[in-house]
């Protein structure tokens, strides 16, 4: 089984986010970066399946030389190899990313076979745009499902089947291989790097491919910071001095 992870690298979930004084980008002096959350899972179920069956896994990115950090740390929990299509770091919109992506992806087709599974996450931690994966799938024209929390692979068979979260319940596609998958977070709990891992993860070598994509149709016009909402909070009283006022609070809630 050989799988195809496309992970991207995405500020630390959790950070203070400041915007440039002119609106054009992130102020990422003081911001940590890690792998976007549910491609960790995607990374995590592709060693799971290699382990159980056997395999190889591969993650490929697109970003500036600071992106084979997310490559390595992937190595470190087990992936095989790290690709990174090199660019100059700057905001890449959906269109032209997926055609970065579809075009290594074709190239490293033609050198080794196609892969299996190629997995994304649902969408990044940052951008959010839900289109990246649906977009190589197309290209590449093969079949995909998004929001997949659950993954069902046969021995020796060529096909899998791939659950997704609905309301009340869960929907179940049967998918043929090769396949693409946007899986979300929940689907998995990605394991820590142990030390072994982490000392052989620096001594992956990267493959390094120029990006073969023209720009896309989407322009960055601003990115604006929403005002933050300051709450005050009043103390009513302690003990039994407290509960009259605590009643009035209520009262003015409209909950009695």
């Amino acid at each position: 089984m050989r799988i195809l992870c496309c992970i991207k690298r995405v500020p630390a979930p959790g950070a203070r986010i400041n915007v440039s004084a002119d609106g054009s980008s992130v102020d990422a002096a003081h911001l940590g970066f890690t792998t976007s959350p549910h491609e960790e899972c995607a990374v995590e179920e592709a060693v799971r399946i290699t382990e159980r069956g056997g395999g190889e896994v591969t993650v490929l990115t697109v970003g500036g030389a600071e992106a084979g950090e997310q490559l390595r740390y992937a190595a470190s929990v087990g992936a095989h190899r790290g690709v990174l299509v090199l660019t100059d770091g700057s905001p890449w919109d959906p269109q032209r990313t997926a055609r970065a992506l579809t075009a290594a992806v074709e190239s490293l087709e033609a050198a080794d076979g196609a892969f299996d599974l190629i997995l994304f996450g649902n969408e990044s931690a940052d951008s959010g745009g839900f289109q990246v994966g649906v977009r190589v799938a197309c290209a590449l024209g093969r079949a995909v499902v998004n929001g997949i929390k659950g993954i069902e692979l046969s021995q020796g068979e060529a096909r899998l089947r791939a659950r997704r979260e609905i309301e009340g319940g869960f929907e179940v596609y049967e998918l043929g291989l090769p396949a693409v998958l946007g899986v979300k977070e929940g689907l998995n709990l990605p394991r820590y790097p142990t030390m072994r891992g982490r000392l052989a993860s620096k001594k992956l070598e990267i493959a390094t491919l120029a990006p073969d994509s023209s720009a896309g149709g989407q322009r960055l016009r601003r990115l604006h910071r929403p005002v933050e909402t300051v709450s005050d909070t009043a103390i009513l009283g302690q003990g039994a001095d407290a509960a009259a006022a605590a009643v009035d609070a209520i009262a003015e809630l409209g909950l009695v």
